[in-house]
């Protein structure tokens, strides 16, 4: 079996099965055990949910997309979730995965919208959650459960009695699925507004697999593990697992997002994806830890840092300082990998912008990082920074992926053409039309080319804002610079039809409770603290030295201190840890307008 653009999404399993079968294609943890599954394993079993499907009525029909059948996944990352995506695949039935943070008002949308018939959840928070909606949702005949719940059924009871007579009517179905068929429709929650289903196609997704692990690219390694948990409802994940079976890569779930340290020193995985605010959290955490030390060793800790943050990976540092990074990654940095497992050869981070200074540190220390780019409208890669020389520069998204076609409109708005451009949105023709013009999709971000060939990123378009004096302000490259601060945990900038920028910090509490400890300041309360003189004083000349990098009209000229994080669980940040800013000016109204008093 060669493997090209004509594959359906369910051949890469098939394709894994002939080229390298492995032993542990997918690995769970389950009552403090980890469990694996082979790749005639995962066969075996997805052959028989699509036959369990199938006698429950679906799939197997018109394959239009309005008249192919729909059912809904919300679950955590876990082998049952990627076993039930490939037996939805060969029946043609289209799997519509949901975030388990949807709120219950736009999880009653989608149920509606997407006409499900049926969903699988994990967890009794969930199935709860769904049970809420169940009876204003006509068209959900059964929900099923991967875990063993009172009152709802078990999944596995799909399996029990497929015979070869349904077995071979899988296989008969499979030969008739296209590559242009409909693989799954993805609900976008976005930063505003109602979720729209992007729908892809198998060629789509297919596409950008071989596409993106040819560029990067991914080499086929049968030793190697990656840890997934980044939510497999984002297709940035979902697209990476089908990179990793075609590789012959090792796919091990983490038990949660709260397991991750104690999972990646476990698995000991050679890679994984991330998005930039979990390199930040473990950069906060190694920082604070870093913090508590004394005498030489804090020396030796602040200097190796010192080091890593003038790494340039494009241009040698000399000898006296390469000799220097040599010592500081046998000294401190070893330690760094440790924690990860000490097998880690890569990370690809993507969803948005990761800090320039953290892709130098973690480089420098051999966790090297990769920043990528791409929305679920196309599938989603467009860009990614690549392994060997000239592949990489810091501060962009890379290198626009084979089969790709790149413009950028006169605003700067990044526009591209190709076969994972989506089919459209799910019964929104007229939004299909205004976003994909002439074969081109509009992403809706701003961006420009460095040295010809590195994509950057500089704001999304609706972001972009206006002050009452008529000058355009991009708030991210603010957010993201200022984040730099060991002081800052979040911060959004404000200012659109005012006279000047604003902006809402979030401070590092730790950072923040550490440094007002040495100051004799008495800690009491997170709100007591973000209203104490000395701590607004610090916080002044903090956004005064930051100032300096930006012209006069992108200047933060006040600001308000927020004393709690923002969370997907309190409405201000998307599943994939973007701000939903205009959740935030509405929930923060009142600091908004002291900033303009």
């Amino acid at each position: 079996m060669q493997m090209n653009e004509q594959f359906r999404l369910f051949d890469f399993i098939s394709y894994q099965l002939e080229k390298f079968p492995k032993a542990d294609m997918l690995a769970g943890k389950e009552n403090g055990e980890w469990y694996t599954l082979s790749t005639a394993e995962v066969v075996s079993m997805s052959n028989a949910l699509s036959a369990g499907l199938l006698k429950l009525g679906l799939g197997g029909n018109d394959m239009t997309v309005e008249n192919q059948d729909k059912i809904g996944i919300i679950s955590r990352n876990r082998t049952e979730w990627l076993i039930l995506d490939l037996a939805c695949q060969q029946i043609g039935t289209v799997l519509c995965p949901i975030y388990p943070t949807t709120n219950i008002n736009e999880l009653e949308f989608i149920f509606n919208d997407a006409a499900l018939k049926y969903v699988f959840v994990s967890g009794q928070d969930i199935l709860e959650k769904v049970n809420n909606i169940r009876d204003r949702v006509p068209s959900l005949i059964n929900v099923y459960c991967f875990d063993e719940l009172n009152g709802v059924d078990h999944w596995k009871k799909l399996l029990n009695g497929i015979g070869p007579a349904d077995e071979q009517r899988v296989t008969d179905i499979k030969k008739s699925i296209l590559p242009t068929h409909c693989a799954t429709i993805i609900y976008t929650s976005g930063t505003t507004g109602t979720p729209k289903g992007v729908m892809l196609s198998h060629h789509n997704i297919v596409s950008n697999v071989i596409n993106a692990k040819i560029t990067f690219p991914f080499h086929d390694n049968v030793n190697a593990r990656a840890l997934s948990f980044l939510p497999l409802n984002h297709i940035f994940e979902r697209m990476i697992s089908y990179v990793y079976i075609c590789s012959g890569i090792s796919i091990y779930y983490a038990e949660s997002m709260d397991t991750i340290g104690e999972n990646l020193k476990e698995v000991r995985p050679h890679l994984f994806c991330t998005v930039p605010r979990l390199l930040e959290k473990v950069y906060e955490k190694i920082m604070a830890k870093g913090t508590e030390l004394t005498g030489v060793k804090r020396s030796l800790f602040d200097w190796a840092v010192r080091l890593a943050n003038d790494y340039d990976n494009n241009k040698s540092g000399g000898i006296w300082y390469n000799a220097q990074l040599a010592l500081a990654n046998k000294l401190i940095f070893s330690k760094w990998r440790e924690a990860l497992g000490n097998r880690v050869e890569l990370i690809v981070t993507g969803s948005a912008a990761c800090q320039v200074r953290l892709l130098r540190i973690f480089t420098a220390a051999k966790i090297p990082i990769y920043e990528g780019y791409g929305p679920t409208e196309n599938s989603p890669a467009i860009s990614v920074n690549c392994l060997g020389k000239g592949g990489t520069k810091f501060g962009t998204v890379g290198l626009v992926i084979k089969g790709q076609e790149v413009k950028l409109e006169p605003d700067g708005e990044i526009c591209v053409k190709g076969p994972s451009v989506m089919m459209g949105y799910y019964k929104q023709p007229k939004l299909t039309a205004e976003t994909v013009i002439d074969g081109w999709l509009h992403t809706g971000d701003i961006g420009v080319f460095e040295d010809g060939k590195y994509l950057r990123i500089t704001d999304r378009k609706k972001e972009l804002f206006k002050t009452s004096g008529g000058k355009y302000v991009a708030p991210q490259p603010i957010e993201n610079k200022m984040k730099e601060s060991p002081f800052v945990e979040q911060m959004m900038v404000v200012g659109a039809d005012q006279k000047f920028v604003g902006a809402l910090i979030v401070p590092s509490m730790p950072n923040l409770k550490e440094w007002m400890r040495h100051k004799a300041i008495p800690f009491t309360s997170n709100v007591d603290a973000i209203h104490h003189p000395k701590v607004l004083e610090l916080y002044k000349q903090l956004i005064e030295s930051f100032n300096t990098f930006f012209n006069h009209v992108e200047q933060v000229k006040k600001f308000e201190l927020i004393p709690e994080e923002w969370t997907i669980e309190t409405g201000e940040l998307t599943p994939t840890l973007k701000l939903k800013r205009k959740v935030i000016m509405e929930k923060y109204k009142g600091a908004i307008d002291r900033i303009y008093t």
